[in-house]
């Protein structure tokens, strides 16, 4: 084709005429019209790859779309059926995937399954592990002491649930749920008490497992996991330190063990009880002294909202004072707990009798 192009170039520099131009190039032209299939490929070229990346001429093209139509399309370097909306952005004739609104609406719906089906799949377990024990001597006495950490199943948290047992703790608990739930208990196993060897590495071990297995099958006992007799022997003795140093003004030792003792509660799922509105109390005084107000707030607004439905309550006060207090130090809307007190000083005694969160906590008994 290049040679026939040379051959015509200098036919046209030579000056030959009109006529032997004519006769030679329509002849050339009917045999070899190579020429103006470069011109037009050429802008079809360019003008294909200003587009969508296609190589082929107009009449493949025809034939293309109409392959497409029959959902045969089979060009080069055509990645598989794209889905979502992808493909309905870009080729709105190619079935199903086009549909928007319907795919969409699938979407959500199997997004919905999935989550619904991972919580009914894996349900969350609390397991109860002995992480370590240690030989405590004391001035009369020696015994074993167990850290046993709280854990939910499927979940990670960012903060450990501890609690430090010794046997004696295991044993009145044992004692006290078999005077109660003496049918319950009669299939729960307790580890003996030995005279001699209760020191060595393999009675520690045992005890372990032991210990772990006895209160993973307490747990798994409806009544007895919603027992008072269950639930304070992980929190109570939390509670009472925490109180104790929180009287004696130590409240950076306090706010560490009523933050244990919430993380306790939580991992037992008893959240709306007293003693949990009142381990809010303790954080919130010791955020307070420690002049971590922002936390402080936070701690207030938790008690309010589970006190929401709850008509009257003896922390009620105490908490919408404290919260009103620290939502103007913290410049936070204070105007709903303003409301809420406004209703207690028409309904009740005058708020100025009323003891403060502090004095609630500090008075507060516990056994």
């Amino acid at each position: 084709m290049a040679a026939r192009i040379l051959h015509r170039l200098r036919h046209a520099l030579a000056g030959e005429g009109g006529r032997e131009e004519r006769a030679h190039g329509g002849s050339e032209a009917e045999d070899c019209p190579e020429s103006s299939e470069l011109e037009d490929d050429t802008e079809g070229l360019s003008t294909r790859l200003s587009g969508t990346l296609s190589f082929t001429s107009h009449e493949e093209e025809e034939d293309e779309d109409e392959d497409e139509e029959d959902g045969a399309g089979e060009e080069l370097g055509e990645p598989p059926q794209p889905t979502g909306a992808a493909a309905g952005a870009e080729d709105g004739e190619w079935g199903p995937a086009a549909e928007r609104p319907g795919g969409s609406l699938l979407t959500r719906q199997l997004q919905e399954l999935w989550r619904k089906s991972r919580g009914s799949l894996a349900p969350q377990r609390l397991l109860f592990e002995v992480t370590s024990a240690s030989v405590v001597s004391e001035r009369s006495s020696k015994y074993v002491l167990y850290t046993i950490y709280l854990i939910r199943s499927g979940r990670f948290d960012k903060a450990p649930a501890t609690i430090a047992r010794r046997y004696s703790d295991f044993e009145r608990l044992n004692r006290r749920l078999r005077c109660r739930f003496g049918c319950d208990m009669a299939g729960v196993a307790f580890p003996r008490k030995r005279l001699r060897r209760n020191f060595t590495a393999e009675t520690i071990a045992k005890r372990s497992r032991a210990f772990e297995q006895f209160l993973s099958h307490l747990h798994s006992i409806a009544e007895i996991r919603r027992s008072p007799e269950f639930l304070e022997f992980f929190f109570l003795q939390d509670l009472q330190a925490a109180q104790r140093l929180t009287c004696t003004g130590m409240y950076r030792e306090a706010l560490a063990t009523w933050a244990n003792a919430y993380r306790l509660q939580d991992r037992l799922g008893v959240c709306g009880s007293g003693r949990f509105l009142l381990t809010l109390a303790g954080l919130a005084v010791c955020h307070q002294e420690l002049d971590e107000l922002g936390e402080a707030h936070g701690c207030c607004e938790q008690a309010l909202q589970l006190l929401e439905a709850q008509g009257s309550h003896p922390l009620l006060g105490p908490f919408l004072q404290a919260h009103v207090h620290l939502a103007w130090k913290v410049g936070k809307d204070k105007r709903r707990s303003e409301a809420r007190l406004q209703d207690l000083r028409e309904a009740g005694p005058p708020l100025q009798q009323q003891p403060t969160l502090k004095e609630c906590l500090i008075k507060e008994p516990l056994e």
